[in-house]
């Protein structure tokens, strides 16, 4: 099931229903049907995504300029992550603010972010991690914000902290909005109002 986190209008987590028998277990870790109930438009699968990440590990923060703007659904297929989401729209009214939430192989929760989200993880033991993105990956539209940035307060597990160099070295929130580079909530409201809009013409169109 998917449910809307309550201080993150938008970001939704997903608690699905596992199903334990001799062989194994098995559970549903994406049904488009519950995503269009929860969101009003269906999700525009435009890439995939695995990454391996050791112990230690944070990847992000990431985010994406709207337009294009990109939407992620992350999941944890082995091992535990923390995963952050923030909000970097401009003018939004949780502007800066995020959620943490624990995936791992034995919940088999996911994480939906919407767009004008920043997003990373830090695994907290060896982990994979899945994610379904709504477009594909455009370096010159790509955007990382320091995930140990103060002003965003996340409370990262003390670790030996593994990071690449652009993640290292990437700018603070502030410095980010200063030089014009964030998404402008309108612009995503729009984006997602567009994509509410084509779903109900082309329900209509199909007689549903």
């Amino acid at each position: 099931m998917l449910h809307e986190v309550e201080h993150l209008p938008g970001v939704l987590r997903s608690i699905p229903r596992i199903h334990p028998d001799d062989r194994g277990t098995f559970h549903e870790w994406f049904k488009a049907s519950e995503f269009e109930a929860a969101t009003g438009y269906p999700l525009d699968l435009q890439q995939a995504n695995m990454s391996t990440s050791k112990k230690g590990v944070l990847r992000g923060l990431h985010y994406s300029e709207t337009p294009p703007g990109q939407a992620k659904f992350v999941a944890c297929v082995a091992g535990r992550i923390l995963d952050v989401a923030v909000d970097v729209r401009e003018d939004s009214e949780t502007f800066g603010h995020h959620v943490a939430v624990e995936l791992n192989a034995g919940n088999r929760e996911g994480l939906f972010l919407p767009v004008g989200f920043a997003h990373g993880f830090l695994a907290l033991e060896d982990a994979t991690v899945a994610y379904l993105t709504t477009s594909e990956y455009q370096p010159g539209v790509e955007h990382g914000i320091d995930p140990f940035d103060t002003e965003l307060g996340i409370e990262w597990p003390g670790l030996d902290y593994v990071l690449s160099d652009k993640d290292r070295a990437a700018p603070s929130l502030a410095a980010i909005r200063s030089a014009g580079q964030l998404p402008h909530v309108e612009d995503c409201r729009a984006h997602e109002n567009m994509l509410k809009d084509a779903w109900v013409m082309a329900n209509e169109a199909a007689g549903q």
